[in-house]
């Protein structure tokens, strides 16, 4: 039996951002008014897949610039999904009860200076046009998981660690 009511979203991405700085690590989120939950959440950067040719690391890369001003390169993300077993799709699925979303979570590891750091905190960002009311918030990756209640977040914790515990991310370009 097929639910009466589903919920018709498509493709979509996400990043987990780890930039290190004097020995820390940090992650960058983007916190924004979410409707639904009729409440502020700390999120990754994320959008949806505006086109028909499923280009998810494209899509994740100007999503980044969108949402953060950071201006990424293809070949520094690393997909995370397209970790797990070929069976899955290779694609987080958050809601398959109701939902068709279907998430390409990724990796960008880089380092930066402190100035940096201060001048993410807070940052307002999005394009205002299409009524993103965006700041940014940089947290220590080590409180991450407790600071946020966004799957794609906790998921992309998830992955990230396994796969380092594997060893199975490539070395960073730090």
């Amino acid at each position: 039996m097929v639910p009466g009511i589903v919920f018709a979203r498509g493709p979509a991405v996400a990043v987990l951002i780890l930039l290190e700085s004097n020995g820390q690590t940090y992650a960058v989120l983007t916190e924004q008014v979410r409707v639904p939950v009729g409440k502020f959440l700390l999120e990754l950067p994320a959008g949806m897949l505006d086109d028909e040719k499923g280009d998810f690391v494209g899509t994740a890369v100007r999503e980044v610039e969108e949402e953060t001003g950071i201006k990424l390169n293809l070949e520094d993300m690393v997909d995370l999904t397209a970790l797990l077993d070929p069976a899955t799709g290779g694609r987080m699925i958050p809601s398959p009860g109701g939902c068709d979303e279907e998430i390409g979570l990724f990796l960008y590891r880089g380092r930066v200076d402190e100035e940096t750091i201060r001048s993410l905190q807070g940052k307002e960002t999005g394009l205002r046009d299409h009524g993103e009311l965006i700041k940014l918030r940089v947290v220590p990756y080590s409180q991450l998981w407790r600071s946020t209640a966004d799957a794609k977040a906790l998921c992309a914790i998830a992955l990230y660690e396994m796969a380092k515990r594997e060893g199975l991310l490539p070395s960073a370009n730090l």
